[in-house]
């Protein structure tokens, strides 16, 4: 049997007192580094120096070793590790430093930290980032946009990918000028890209929906219009899938709650929901052998007063 996830009221209560321990723990580090300071001597000898650093660079290594396989998976347990060896390299480079100042070799300790451990630093971290929000191209629907979404040939075209332009042409029976016209004008608004190998590939975007209220005239109607199909289209997938939600097996999930939450709060899921989506469609360049296409949908809306039957 599954294990039901912890109450609402207990993850509060495990994130309160850890907030609670992080903060004592800083508080209580003021005296006792003020304390090391007044107390330690500048000059100890001790034992095992050697089997000190040769641990902390294997430890090192194989953190770099694991970052790597992980993140090339954008596996997010990649995020707490990419950030360990940062945190790592910083230490490396304030211990080479600090240690070997009075050293004929300081100066190269200090080269090493500037233009190696610390710049390498900032680069896991700011890849722990990226994998952590996976970020992707961020804008609003345009009239260029729209047009090609009234235009079928580009779902013919773009349901085909990944794939070669002959190939696209002989999938979907389109001539191969009117698909290379189609793979250029998706290139150009930052739907596809196209590798080495000649091979067009979908590249995963936010995309906002327009507001009608910045187009004037036809351009607002056509706006409007666009917005008013594309929720008749989604009220008629729901219910499309609703009427065969028995048929999909292992390949369907739906969850429905309920929540009071402030304006800040909801920006706040909006925003790590969109983050963990983004993360998904970001997690692999290459198609799967057994993968499908899923149609994911997320709205969040004050409900009426009186729930329409």
């Amino acid at each position: 049997m599954a294990r039901a996830p912890p109450a609402p009221n207990v993850v509060i209560m495990i994130r309160r007192i850890l907030l609670t321990l992080l903060a004592g723990a800083a508080v209580l580090l003021v005296p006792w580094t003020v304390y090391l300071a007044h107390t330690l001597p500048d000059r100890y000898d001790t034992g095992q120096w050697r089997a000190a650093w040769v641990g902390f660079d294997i430890a090192l290594l194989l953190c770099f070793a694991a970052g790597a396989w992980l993140g090339s998976r954008r596996r997010r347990a990649a995020v707490p590790l990419l950030s360990a060896t940062a945190a790592m390299l910083c230490c490396d480079a304030w211990f080479d430093v600090m240690l070997g100042w009075t050293s004929a070799e300081r100066w190269t300790s200090v080269a090493l930290a500037v233009f190696v451990e610390i710049p390498v630093a900032v680069l896991l971290a700011l890849a722990a980032r990226r994998l952590l929000s996976g970020a992707m191209p961020r804008r609003t629907v345009n009239l260029r946009d729209i047009a090609m979404r009234e235009d079928p040939r580009y779902h013919r075209v773009t349901r085909e990918l990944p794939g070669g332009a002959e190939e696209i042409a002989r999938r979907t029976g389109l001539d191969r000028t009117e698909v290379t016209a189609c793979l250029k004008t998706l290139q150009e608004t930052g739907f596809v890209r196209r590798n080495r190998q000649g091979t067009w590939t979908s590249i995963p975007q936010d995309l906002r929906e327009p507001s009608p209220d910045d187009y004037d005239g036809a351009d607002r109607a056509r706006v409007t219009a666009f917005l008013d199909a594309k929720y008749a289209n989604e009220v008629a997938l729901l219910s499309w899938a609703a009427a065969h939600r028995d048929e999909f097996g292992p390949w369907s999930t739906a969850q429905r709650t309920s929540t009071r939450l402030t304006e800040e709060e909801f920006r706040e899921l909006d925003t790590e929901y969109r983050e963990l989506i983004a993360r998904y469609c970001q997690r692999r360049r290459r198609p799967a052998a057994d993968e499908k296409e899923l149609s994911v949908r997320f709205y969040a809306f004050p409900p009426p007063e009186t729930v329409p039957s």
